[in-house]
């Protein structure tokens, strides 16, 4: 029996590949199981390659993991599309199209034999039992319930509930197709069990959900009222969710002509008191960013989330990396500052979103979210949301008194100051992209200028000693550190994992806030460290170089990074910390040297 069973499922575009998926992981977390789910395609906007990935287990799942259990081939061409993204190994079970004429013992797969190989006529049982090829799906789904125990009956009320409007006939040629998958299962049993083990009795409820749609949600209880934006993979899903839902809550959602119309009009709703949110990826955020300007100098609250893909320019849309923490922190124009966070799984999303709002609010100043292509569109079984654990912050408005002389800018000792709203008596202030003096009136004043520059600058002191927005993990005194964020986060959570199994004295950080930079936190972390490692997935190792800026960590600390769509590994991550381990006994033990 397995505790943990990870597949891989390849076609072409159209094939059904990630409707199989879903069909997979629903019910599988209707069992109980833990569950993440990825999905990835070529940039193509029609045909193309289509893959997901899925990981089931028994106990929680942290990222995608490594070599696949299982690996599904409609297509062989396509298939080998992924690379590493769907990596077979020689414990790896294959089963694949057998109208691609390929042998059994001819795989097309370099340098590898899997453990177990099986031919199906895929297609034709579609259709002799569905009367559609399109039914692939449904069979690929039988095959995979027959062989390795996933979600029968869970599966079947699914296949009705999604073809109840198309009439008895195609529901009952669904369920033959199914049913033909599991009969050719248990006609061709697996040469040894692979079974996934039954889930924990007695477990809660979980979401399943992905993490745009987590954001979207956690924008509507943070209290976002306006939405402007524009489609760009992918983050559309987040304007899609918030169109359907954020009219229950008195909000509106604008799609505008393009990127800067977007934040415009989001400047625009915070200016005239709302909470608003824009959602863009790396080209998006280039076009935004004379209007994040803006907000910064007229201290304006918003928050923008950057879902990263593949860069640079259109680079690779539909795939994930690390690599605009540069664009997020220092592509404001001018002496400008503004935070930026990053969530690290589905379920963190939520959190993040409410912190950011949370931030922008209180600091009065645009707030960048930077998730990324694989949280945003991944499914994840999450626990249920614990709203009530959580603090809305509204941004500081002005007294009565404060209102009879407004100063908009006060020059406060905090950097923080009362902003009001149009149709306020007494409240009336220019915002604008100009510098201004307290009350807000044009400045060419070289000394006014310093003074609003600190004043913005200040303002975000207190925030670089925010320890709640870090974790740390293992031995708070362990001479071996890593410090990964985003997505990769998990994948550093794991080989942390195996680490301490091994009696590795290992720790890591894992930051939220990316930017401002919180030296002291930093430090402290680095206080025992001899060796250590920064996992990230981009070219520049953005956030090791972020922080070496700031903060003077050893020398024997390195990056460990590899540009998007090269998947970091958590038994990779293992490897380097075992030579960290080696490296520190050996320079314990030089030898004396030689004295004549």
């Amino acid at each position: 029996m397995s505790q943990d069973l990870i597949i891989g499922i390849a076609g072409a575009g159209g094939d059904g590949v990630v409707s199989a998926g879903e069909s997979l992981i629903t019910a599988a977390a209707l069992e109980g199981y833990h569950c993440i789910m990825t999905k990835s395609f070529g940039s193509q906007i029609r045909g193309g390659e289509a893959s997901c990935r899925l990981r089931l287990a028994v106990q929680p799942v942290l990222n995608p993991n490594g070599p696949l259990d299982v690996a599904v081939a409609l297509n062989w061409e396509d298939f080998r599309r992924f690379g590493a993204e769907l990596p077979v190994a020689a414990t790896t079970i294959v089963i694949y199209e057998a109208s691609t004429g390929v042998a059994p013992d001819n795989l097309p797969l370099q340098g590898v034999k899997p453990a177990m190989v099986y031919r199906v006529p895929i297609t034709e049982m579609a259709v002799k039992h569905a009367g559609a090829d399109k039914a692939k799906n449904i069979v690929i789904a039988g095959l995979l319930a027959g062989w390795f125990g996933i979600g029968r009956e869970s599966m079947l009320t699914g296949i009705r509930k999604k073809f109840s409007k198309k009439g008895a006939a195609v529901v009952e040629g669904n369920v033959r197709a199914f049913q033909a998958g599991i009969d050719f299962a248990a006609a061709n049993p697996l040469k040894e069990d692979r079974k996934l083990a039954a889930p924990q009795a007695g477990r809660e409820t979980k979401l399943l959900t992905d993490g745009n749609d987590m954001c979207a949600a956690a924008a509507i209880f943070a209290g976002c009222t306006f939405f402007g934006g524009y489609p760009i993979t992918p983050s559309t899903e987040i304007m899609q969710y918030l169109d359907r839902e954020i009219w229950k809550y008195g909000g509106t959602v604008l799609q505008a002509e393009d990127e800067i119309a977007g934040i415009g009009a989001v400047v625009g709703a915070s200016f005239a008191g709302k909470k608003a949110m824009t959602a863009t990826s790396g080209p998006g955020m280039s076009l935004k960013t004379e209007m994040l300007g803006l907000a910064s100098i007229a201290e304006l609250p918003l928050v923008c989330v950057n879902v990263q893909r593949g860069g640079p320019s259109t680079g690779m849309p539909t795939k994930a990396e690390q690599s605009d923490l540069f664009q997020a922190a220092f592509s404001g124009h001018g002496d400008c500052l503004r935070p930026v966070l990053a969530p690290t799984s589905v379920g963190d999303v939520f959190s993040t979103t409410v912190e950011a709002f949370n931030l922008a609010e209180h600091y009065q100043t645009p707030v960048i979210v930077l998730s990324d292509q694989e949280i945003a569109q991944r499914k994840e079984t999450v626990d249920p949301i614990d709203t009530s654990k959580f603090e809305l912050i509204e941004r500081r408005r002005p007294t009565e008194a404060e209102l009879a002389n407004y100063s908009r800018f006060k020059l406060t000792e905090s950097g923080i100051s009362p902003i009001s709203h149009p149709g306020m008596a007494g409240g009336n202030y220019l915002a604008a992209g100009i510098e201004h003096n307290e009350v807000g009136r044009p400045t060419a004043s070289g000394e006014m200028h310093a003074r609003m520059n600190e004043k913005r600058f200040k303002k975000f002191n207190p925030l670089k000693n925010r320890r709640d927005l870090f974790t740390v993990e293992g031995d708070p005194n362990a001479p071996i550190a890593m410090v990964s964020w985003g997505s990769v986060a998990g994948v550093a959570r794991e080989a942390l994992r195996l680490a301490q199994a091994e009696g590795l004295q290992v720790k890591l950080l894992v930051p939220k806030l990316l930017y401002p930079v919180a030296e002291p936190i930093y430090q402290d972390f680095f206080a025992s460290v001899q060796r250590g490692l920064f996992i990230e997935q981009s070219h520049q190792a953005q956030l090791y170089r972020v922080v070496r800026m700031h903060v003077d960590f050893p020398a024997t600390v390195k990056a460990f990074a590899k540009s998007g769509s090269n998947p970091i590994l958590p038994t990779e991550v293992l490897a380097r910390l075992r030579e960290l381990v080696v490296s520190i006994q050996g320079s314990q033990h030089q030898p004396e040297p030689l004295v004549d």
